[in-house]
């Protein structure tokens, strides 16, 4: 049984609960895991290929990276880190820059190309799971600003069926905070890359972020709280 150590140990353990809270992973599933080469993602594919090692539960991982042909690529830089690591990969190549304005490029559409050339791509290698790098601080975040920017009570699911079962969406790094997935990159030499969009500081989902780290100094369990909010619903107080 091979044994994790420190933030690696506990990212893990809080990993394994949400796999086993919502019934993330079966035996024998085929798990495409989204690489985008941020420290998330990165973290994630490192952390279910290690736990491969010794839970009972077997599948397979092969990691998916979508280019879409933006000027500082990390393809080939992933490849082989890809390559090292022996993991099984595929490079999506989507061109879709050529055919787009510089004015109608943002959040949005850069979200929505990479979901359907991943979505595309699963579906080819024949996964019936996505796992996602999404962690406890992007659905606090989402929460808000779906509260605020749609006026709807809503979340990010850490499991969600799509395509009436097709596909099946897990986040596995649900009940990890931000930070803990920042001190693992960091203590262990991570080559990860950072968002070089300019529209990343000024997005509303930044603004959420930065909202949830003020109140924080006066609630520690803000993130919690907002996250836990969604499963707690008093029907008989709402309009």
């Amino acid at each position: 049984m091979a044994l994790l150590k420190g933030t690696e140990f506990y990212i893990s353990k809080r990993v394994g609960r949400a796999i086993m809270d919502y019934k993330m992973i079966r035996e024998g599933d085929k798990i495409a895991v989204a690489v985008s080469g941020g420290k998330d993602s990165m973290t994630l594919l490192r952390v279910l290929l290690d736990r491969k090692r010794f839970v009972p539960v077997k599948y397979e991982v092969i990691a998916i990276h979508i280019d879409l042909g933006y000027p500082r690529s990390v393809a080939v830089k992933l490849r082989k880190y890809f390559d090292k690591i022996k993991v099984k990969h595929y490079i999506e190549k989507v061109d879709v820059l050529k055919k787009t304005q510089k004015e109608d490029i943002n959040c949005f559409w850069c979200a929505w190309n990479r979901r359907k050339a991943l979505f595309e791509a699963s579906n080819r290698l024949k996964c019936d799971k996505i796992a996602l790098g999404h962690h406890k601080d992007d659905i606090a975040e989402t929460v808000l600003l779906n509260l605020f920017f749609q006026g709807e009570i809503s979340a990010m699911s850490p499991k969600q069926k799509l395509f009436k079962g097709k596909i099946t969406i897990i986040r596995p790094l649900a009940y990890v905070e931000e930070r803990m997935i920042e001190a693992f990159a960091r203590k262990d030499s991570m080559s990860h890359v950072t968002c070089n969009c300019p529209n990343s500081v000024i997005s509303n989902r930044s603004r959420m972020g930065r909202i949830i780290k003020e109140l924080e100094r006066f609630c520690p369990e803000i993130k919690t709280n907002i996250c836990r909010s969604v499963t707690r619903i008093k029907r008989e107080y709402l309009l």
